[in-house]
């Protein structure tokens, strides 16, 4: 088992190290620098952007032939990591969700004609996505078999009505992934379309208002009476919804699990360089055992998170599909990244609370972890449902032949 990485991967790292160091983590600490939704102002990011494509920092996960670094996903788990240093930092790299996850579904499994027309504008930079799945009660959340949005053949073309929400990004999108059911079939019910903002047929009801912050474009709410989507914009073939959900939504979760990695060791810096200072009672916090004892838990979760998602990344890069790692990192790291920030904040007090620092945006960032891309609880069912199904060879250790 090596767990080098290539010397040219750990000079990338640096490199991106260096540039959120140098452009993005100062923007932090001006309020002028955040839109009324506590992200980046779009017009400063475009700034930052074209610096990251001049430093050749631009897009680590899409292809080269789009404009993106074209890289294996042991390396997104490297450059991932490095760019959620900072909270701005995925956005200005173009690694950030949602978009990173529907660029690699469209690379993996568009035709020529659709990467060209709906993945290569959102590598570029110059278009944002959306993926178009849950549903409010008693449609599809985190089941995809309950999706009641349909498309129906009508004319030459599909006919979608029906209504989505928490879709993210979607008030900033321009380019939308859609799931809706085809059929009543329990496998292949289910088929992927694609669309534009500017077709009629569907309307942007509401932005969500939730805990915050937000990433671009919030999260949505969507109608749809009468969209009508043409036979080349279906991704794969009619009933071939399920599966687009599932090479899509693997792959994605595990990206939020490096970009959050690189948030809770952002915790542990600003903690470290608090407690190195502040003195209480006649003694550095620093020194305290007490201090030391979170510090280091701190530090032992998120190397367990580390090793998970790299070896689910690892996973990927052989072809297999992964599910069983993608889970345990998912509900370890977005643990772990809660622990950090809640930490943090003690350890820094008062100053912790404030907005003087990022860490109560981090740990409101946090909260979310445990839902998004399948609750916890989901997870943790599908990794029981996988023990009891595969016995002792739920923990074997892959071969090499």
């Amino acid at each position: 088992m090596d767990f080098t990485i290539p010397a040219e991967l750990d000079d990338l790292r640096r490199r991106t190290r260096a540039f959120i160091d140098e452009h993005v983590i100062p923007l932090e600490a001006d309020p002028k620098n955040y839109d009324v939704y506590e992200n980046i102002r779009l017009d400063l990011l475009e700034t930052v952007r074209a610096k990251a494509k001049t430093a050749g920092l631009w897009a680590p996960q899409a292809p080269k032939e789009f404009g993106g670094m074209g890289l294996p996903m042991v390396a997104w788990a490297v450059i991932y990591e490095e760019a959620n240093r900072s909270i701005f930092g995925p956005n200005t790299m173009n690694c950030h969700a949602p978009d990173d996850g529907n660029m690699n579904l469209l690379a993996k499994v568009g035709t020529p004609a659709q990467k060209e027309k709906w993945l290569r504008p959102v590598v570029e930079g110059r278009m944002r996505s959306a993926f178009v799945m849950t549903e409010p009660h008693p449609g599809g959340g985190s089941d995809p078999s309950m999706i009641r949005t349909r498309a129906e053949r009508r004319n030459g073309k599909w006919v979608v009505t029906g209504r989505k929400w928490f879709i993210s990004g979607a008030a900033e999108a321009t380019h939308f992934i859609l799931i809706a059911r085809t059929s009543d079939d329990a496998r292949r019910g289910l088929s992927a379309f694609m669309f534009h903002k500017d077709q009629p047929g569907w309307t942007f009801e509401r932005r969500i208002g939730n805990l915050g912050p937000e990433e671009h474009g919030g999260t949505g709410e969507l109608s749809f009476d009468g969209l009508e989507i043409p036979d080349e914009n279906l991704l794969l073939d009619v009933g071939d919804g399920l599966r687009i959900t599932q090479i899509r939504l693997g792959p994605a979760r595990l990206t939020h699990c490096m970009r959050w990695l690189g948030l809770a060791k952002r915790c542990m810096e600003i903690a470290q360089d608090y407690v190195k200072e502040r003195e209480g009672f006649g003694i550095r916090l620093a020194d305290r055992e007490s201090v030391q004892i979170k510090l280091g838990e701190v530090a032992h979760q998120i190397q367990i998170g580390r090793l998970l998602t790299m070896h689910a990344a690892w996973k990927f890069d052989q072809g297999a599909r992964a599910r069983k790692e993608v889970s345990m990192a998912k509900i370890h790291v977005a643990d772990t990244l809660h622990l950090a920030a809640d930490v943090a904040i003690q350890l820094n007090g008062a100053r912790g609370y404030s907005k003087d620092t990022v860490l109560q945006w981090i740990y409101r960032w946090a909260r979310a972890a445990r839902l998004v891309d399948g609750a916890s609880e989901v997870h943790k069912m599908v990794l029981a449902r996988f023990m009891r199904e595969e016995g002792g060879d739920f923990w074997r250790w892959d071969r090499a032949d």
